[in-house]
């Protein structure tokens, strides 16, 4: 599933390729993409159709397009979209592009949009979905994500936690709050209303990094160890983003339909069996939440008394 960097990278694509067009059209190809949308397939397209997609804007892995009404006020809803586990947002420009893709096998949904171009919702495995929402506001007042200055959030991502490359984040209650749950720290950091946009594979990367097990009990933890962990998890976000994201094959792709490469950066992720890149101890994999954790046995050694 797409994490923080995949869906960064996708919402900056968004940014400079479509705001300011207005959508002409709207062809809903399955009715199960739109599934969230209240009023259905018919409602979904009256919405959009005729708006102004007024910007590109993510919270952790929540991706959205606030729609301006009218000229001179604010967005006061916008077009969502979650890309589940392959859904993909690709821009088509060009009169061939636009053709191409419409016969597009795994295309649920296109929007028509000003100056001939289109933006198509490309889903293979139809776990994602697009929904109009109405926009909340905030309750710090501070701008909902990255890519605006509006202070709001679609209504299904209010309870979604700031990310780590939030500059609204408050670090210091997130330590706090870390180390005074009751479980395991790689379940922590999965949390979305702890703190957003890190899934599996930038958790293990992140843990890596710190030094830490993924059972470790969080409050256990010092200071100290948590704010090492956060910043690792920074860390490792920051420099997959500037690669595009991790792609293990043709699902992830950017909105020109482009792959990430920080899967070759890996250090743990995917490698069982493989030298740690630090000791050169075999990696470790374990079963974890009905997925995978890898870890170094060396560099990140379970806890004795872990309850997790």
């Amino acid at each position: 599933m797409p994490e923080l960097p995949e869906v960064e990278t996708v919402r900056d694509g968004l940014a400079r390729h479509v705001l300011d067009r207005t959508v002409t059209a709207v062809d809903v190809r399955r009715d199960y993409s739109v599934r969230r949308h209240e009023g259905g397939p018919l409602d979904f397209a009256g919405r959009l159709t005729g708006r102004r997609l007024a910007a590109a804007v993510r919270r952790g892995k929540f991706l959205w397009l606030p729609l301006d009404p009218v000229v001179g006020s604010e967005p006061d809803d916008a077009l969502m979209a979650h890309l589940g586990m392959s859904g993909q947002l690709l821009v088509r420009t060009t009169p061939d592009e636009v053709a191409a893709g419409g016969s597009h096998p795994h295309l649920r949904v296109r929007l028509e949009l000003t100056g001939g171009a289109a933006l198509d919702f490309v889903d293979q495995r139809t776990f994602g979905h697009l929904s109009v929402t109405d926009l909340e506001p905030t309750p710090d007042g501070a701008p909902g994500g990255a890519g605006s200055p509006l202070a709001a959030v679609p209504g299904p991502v209010a309870h979604i936690a700031r990310d780590l490359l939030d500059p609204a984040l408050d670090r210091r209650a997130l330590v706090a709050a870390v180390r005074s749950r009751r479980t395991g720290l790689k379940r922590a950091l999965l949390d979305q209303t702890l703190v957003s946009g890190i899934g599996n594979i930038y958790a293990d990367e992140t843990l890596w990094r710190a030094r830490l097990h993924y059972a470790r009990p969080t409050d256990t933890l010092r200071r100290t160890e948590v704010e090492r962990a956060l910043d690792a998890a920074a860390e490792v976000m920051a420099e997959a983003l500037a690669q595009g994201g991790t792609s293990f094959d043709a699902l992830y792709v950017n909105v020109n339909g482009q792959s990430g490469y920080f899967d070759r950066s890996l250090a743990v992720y995917g490698r069982a069996g493989e030298p740690c890149r630090r000791c050169g101890a075999p990696v470790r994999r374990d079963e974890f939440m009905n997925r995978s954790s890898f870890t170094c046995p060396v560099c990140q050694p379970r806890p004795r008394h872990g309850r997790w």
